[in-house]
C-alpha cells in the first residue's frame, strides 16, 4: 500500500561525522595521558623589596643564594607572648652567682647574675661589701636569645644596715625605660658633660669588680657621640680587631688627659689625627665594631701618664629625677612589682 511521502529523506552523514569526532577525541585524550612527560618541580624566584637585595641562605658563600624556596602565602604573624615576671628571694651565703643560681637554675642563674649586679654596684661594692645573712629579691623575666630583663630589685645589706630598691619603669614621652628609687631618683649617676645625651643602661663600671678600663653605655648603633672636651685628637682606629671604630682626643690647656671612644660606627672624614674639637661636638656616632658583643659606647679616660680615671670620679655627676607628671605612673608601677617582691611565692622560691 503506497505511503504518503513527508519530504526529502535526511542523510547519515552528519551523525556519522559527530561520532567519528567523538571517539577521536577519546582516543587522543587516552594517547596523550599515556604519553605525558613527568611534571617537574616549579623553582620560584624569591623577589627583594625594593631597594634591598635576597638574604644569603644560612652557610652560602658571599653573595645571595640562586635557589629560593617556591613561593608561599605569608602566615599571620605569631600573637606575642604574654609577658612572663617571675620573683625570688635568696639569702647570701657566700658567692652572688650561686645565691642567684639556687633560686633560679643552672642556665638563667649566670646571666642574671650580671643584670642584677648592674644595681647592686650603685649602692655598694661588689663583693666587697656582701656578707653572710645579705638578702636579695628580684623580679625578673627571661627572653629567647637575650640577656634576662629585671624589672625590680630590693637588697638588705647587713653590713650598711640598709634596704636598697630600684625599680625598672619607663616613663611616658621617654625613649628609653630607667631604674628609680620609690622617691622618683634614678638608680644611675649622670655625667655631667658625658660623651652621650641619652643612651639604654650603663652595663659596666670600673668599680663593679669586672676589672674593665671604661664605662659601657649600651646604646643603638648611630647614636651621636660627643667630645667631652676641648681637645685634639691624637689616634684614629688602632687595633681595630679589638677596639673597632675609635677616636682618642687629648684635652686641651695642658691638663694631659685622654678620653677614648672605643666600637663606634662611622668615623667623619673631618675625624683626622690633629683635627681640633670642641666640648659637645659630634664625633661620631656609636656602633658594635671591633671585640663587641652588642651595640654600645665605651668610653675611657686616662691621665696624661697612662693611668685609669674613673670618669664618675673626673666628671661633674648629678642625679636625674623622675618628672613631676610622671610620678603617679612610677607609683603604679612600683605598688605592682612590690606585690611580687612581697609575696609568699618570693620568699619560698620562684614565681
Amino acid at each position: 500500500m503506497p505511503m504518503l511521502d513527508d519530504g526529502q529523506k535526511k542523510s547519515p552523514l552528519p551523525a556519522i561525522a559527530i561520532t567519528a569526532a567523538l571517539v577521536g577525541a577519546v582516543s587522543g585524550g587516552l594517547f596523550w595521558w599515556k604519553h605525558k612527560p613527568a611534571e617537574q618541580p616549579q623553582v620560584a624566584e624569591a623577589a627583594a623589596p625594593q631597594g634591598e637585595a635576597p638574604e644569603p641562605t644560612s652557610g652560602a658563600g658571599p653573595g645571595p643564594s640562586v635557589i629560593a624556596a617556591p613561593a608561599q602565602k605569608p602566615s599571620a604573624p605569631p600573637a606575642p607572648a604574654e609577658t612572663n615576671l617571675k620573683s625570688f628571694t635568696t639569702h647570701i651565703r657566700g658567692a652572688l652567682e650561686g645565691a642567684i643560681v639556687e633560686a633560679t637554675d643552672k642556665k638563667v642563674g649566670p646571666p642574671l647574675t650580671q643584670v642584677i649586679n648592674r644595681s647592686l654596684v650603685w649602692w655598694l661594692r661588689v663583693p666587697q661589701d656582701l656578707v653572710k645573712g645579705d638578702t636579695l629579691s628580684v623580679v625578673y623575666e627571661t627572653r629567647e636569645n637575650m640577656e634576662p630583663l629585671v624589672h625590680a630589685v630590693r637588697f638588705s645589706s647587713a653590713k650598711l644596715g640598709k634596704t636598697f630598691e630600684a625599680y625598672r619603669h619607663k616613663a611616658d614621652g621617654e625613649k628609653y625605660a630607667h631604674f628609680y628609687g620609690p622617691d622618683g631618683v634614678q638608680l644611675e649617676l649622670q655625667l655631667v658633660d658625658g660623651p652621650l645625651e641619652e643612651w639604654e643602661q650603663i652595663t659596666s663600671l670600673l668599680r663593679d669588680g669586672r676589672k674593665h678600663q671604661g664605662v659601657d653605655f649600651k646604646c643603638p648603633s648611630g647614636t651621636p657621640v660627643r667630645a667631652t672636651f676641648d681637645g685634639v685628637i691624637t689616634r684614629k682606629t688602632w687595633s681595630f680587631g679589638r677596639n673597632g671604630n675609635s677616636l682618642e682626643i687629648e684635652e686641651s690647656g695642658g691638663k694631659g688627659r685622654h678620653a677614648l671612644y672605643l666600637h663606634l660606627s662611622e668615623l667623619p672624614k673631618a675625624a683626622q689625627v690633629g683635627a681640633r674639637v670642641k666640648k659637645g661636638d659630634v664625633i661620631a656616632t656609636s656602633g658594635n665594631t671591633g671585640h663587641s658583643f652588642a651595640p654600645h659606647l665605651h668610653y675611657q679616660l686616662v691621665d696624661g701618664g697612662g693611668k685609669l680615671l674613673d670618669p664618675f670620679e673626673s666628671h661633674k655627676t648629678e642625679k636625674a629625677a623622675i618628672a613631676t607628671k610622671d610620678k603617679p605612673g612610677l607609683d603604679v608601677t612600683v605598688a605592682k612589682l612590690n606585690k611580687l617582691l612581697d609575696s609568699d611565692l618570693a620568699v619560698t622560691g620562684q614565681r
